[in-house]
């Protein structure tokens, strides 16, 4: 059952006050507990799902991403002057859209593949073996589409494994950036935008609130890309920044009432009415091990419902996409 109801959030002014202090503009992802925490979380998630193997070969995909991520080579970082630049033009210094991919991120794709080709569902390990044996220009433009948005000609069955990658490559990135940056200053600060990523302009795979330290009560969006996780006040659409006509849906427990299941929901959907946008908000201090990614797979539901009423999500989750990728069936990726 679902249910749209008015529930008590407080006011970004309130939430300033009990934070006793000033908030953190950035949250950073662990190097070594990112992806490992992500696979934890989508298996706990996948028992008694309806998507119970698709959440576990998630799982799995977030286990040789971790393994990946631990043992990423060096590549190409934007040097100072770069960096500089980025910052007076309010910019991302790593731009999903436009950075020079580095190699290592199809040879990261190929180790990544070779952890995944013995495990899953036979549909999956067949996309597994199509994957490995694609040309490296055919991965290139696929990378294209799914960093630029575009679905034309994009292979939606290999595009979560192209990806996982990709993630592990630009959270490689921001993290050998920002430890390089060590007392030299931040590198990464806000961009003219301020509803895509501060580190590669990507959009938001959802919204989380805090619950620990001075963190109680703020909400932190995070990158569908590089996972970094930077702070937005409550009650704001995060694609028109409109403080109007903002309200939340969530899914019902079958044994509680509307207001209760309201106040109680771990996710919720924060919708606007003036542009028709939305953004699925999961709260930590009603489950502490959320995981945006992980959990964002596990609510397919609540897109469907916020879906029927028109609204369009202002966020992706790389690790299912929709659309329609043309007129013309994806080319082989043996063949490009």
């Amino acid at each position: 059952m679902s249910v749209t109801a008015t529930v008590r959030v407080m006011s970004p002014e309130e939430i300033a006050a009990q934070a006793g202090g000033e908030t953190p503009y950035l949250l950073w992802p662990e190097r070594s507990t990112l992806f490992a925490e992500r696979e934890m979380r989508l298996r706990q998630l996948a028992a008694h799902h309806p998507m119970r193997e698709f959440l576990l070969f998630a799982a799995e995909i977030a286990r040789a991403q971790q393994a990946l991520l631990s043992n990423f080579p060096d590549v190409p970082l934007p040097d100072e002057a770069q960096l500089d630049r980025a910052a007076r033009d309010a910019a991302p210094p790593l731009p999903a859209v436009d950075w020079p991919r580095d190699g290592a991120w199809q040879a990261g794709l190929h180790r990544l593949l070779a952890q995944l080709e013995t495990g899953g569902p036979d549909a999956a390990r067949e996309v597994v073996a199509r994957l490995r044996g694609a040309d490296a220009d055919w991965l290139d433009a696929q990378a294209d589409c799914l960093l630029t948005g575009v679905t034309h000609g994009l292979d939606l069955a290999t595009a979560p494994l192209i990806a996982a990658a990709l993630q592990v490559y630009w959270t490689h990135m921001l993290l050998a950036v920002q430890s390089a940056s060590i007392g030299r200053g931040q590198p990464f600060g806000r961009i003219e935008d301020e509803t895509l990523c501060p580190c590669c302009g990507s959009r938001p795979v959802a919204s989380i609130t805090r619950n620990a330290g001075g963190l109680l009560g703020q909400r932190y969006l995070q990158c569908s890309l590089c996972s970094l996780q930077w702070h937005m006040v409550r009650i704001k659409c995060t694609h028109c920044l409109s403080t109007q006509s903002v309200a939340y849906q969530s899914l019902q427990r079958a044994d509680a009432s509307e207001a209760e299941g309201a106040a109680s929901a771990l996710a919720q959907a924060e919708t606007c009415d003036g542009c028709g946008h939305y953004l699925k908000i999961f709260h930590t201090d009603r489950d502490a091990q959320v995981d945006c990614a992980a959990d964002d797979l596990a609510t397919l539901t609540l897109d469907l419902l916020v879906s029927e009423s028109g609204s369009r999500r202002h966020g992706v989750n790389l690790m299912l996409l929709f659309g329609d990728p043309g007129p013309e069936d994806p080319p082989d990726p043996g063949s490009a």
